[in-house]
């Protein structure tokens, strides 16, 4: 692990940054025998199978909104001085500036609602490796036109991802402040998605 890296993971652990939490285990759906399990033992099984997922804590929630607000500010920082094309270089201060914001808030939020950010669900240490993996990648590759599709590439892969985590979770939310910002959170992130895909196949094969 890089030194780059390392400072960013210690400031995860400071900040009580990180989002996701260890993931809740599912039992598994029993197979109802309809000549033996009475009536309602079947409908039970129905609407367990048809009850919509919840294996999200708020505390994981917060933990790992903010592994990906310091995953990106980190790339961002990177592609500040590194990005060659102009479209790029802006697209990465808007990422240090939107996201920068969104940490803050969310610690400001976690901090009101007296939550511990909950770090240790799969999701958010599969996103800590993946924005470690993307760091080095970017640290060790030459500056150039492969740099900056390389970059915009991987921020299209890495929005995706936490957009479609974020309505995951948005399924299992419990605060309704928290339920406001995780819906402004996922606007925002789609936002960026958008912008992403813009100039990843229009603006750099132009």
């Amino acid at each position: 692990m890089n030194r780059s890296f390392s400072r960013f993971a210690i400031a995860l652990a400071v900040l009580a940054c990180t989002v996701l939490g260890a993931c809740t285990k599912k039992g598994d759906v029993a197979v109802s025998d309809t000549t033996a399990a009475p009536a309602a033992d079947t409908t039970a099984s129905a609407g367990a199978v048809a009850s919509p997922k919840s294996d999200w804590t708020d505390a994981q929630i917060l933990a790992f909104a903010a592994t990906a607000n310091a995953g990106e500010i980190q790339e961002a920082q990177i592609a500040k001085s590194k990005a060659t094309n102009p479209a790029v270089k802006k697209f990465a201060l808007l990422m240090i500036s939107d996201h920068t914001k969104m940490q803050a808030d969310g610690k400001a939020l976690a901090a009101k609602l007296g939550i511990t950010p909950d770090t240790s669900k799969s999701d958010v240490t599969d996103l800590a490796k993946g924005a470690e993996k993307d760091i080095k990648d970017l640290t060790d590759k030459k500056a150039g036109k492969d740099w900056d599709a390389d970059y915009m590439g991987k921020q299209v892969d890495a929005h995706q991802t936490v957009l479609d985590k974020l309505n995951d979770a948005s399924q299992s939310v419990k605060s309704p402040e928290l339920k406001n910002a995780l819906n402004e959170s996922i606007a925002t992130v789609q936002g960026h998605l958008t912008q992403a895909k813009a100039i990843k196949d229009n603006t750099l094969k132009a």
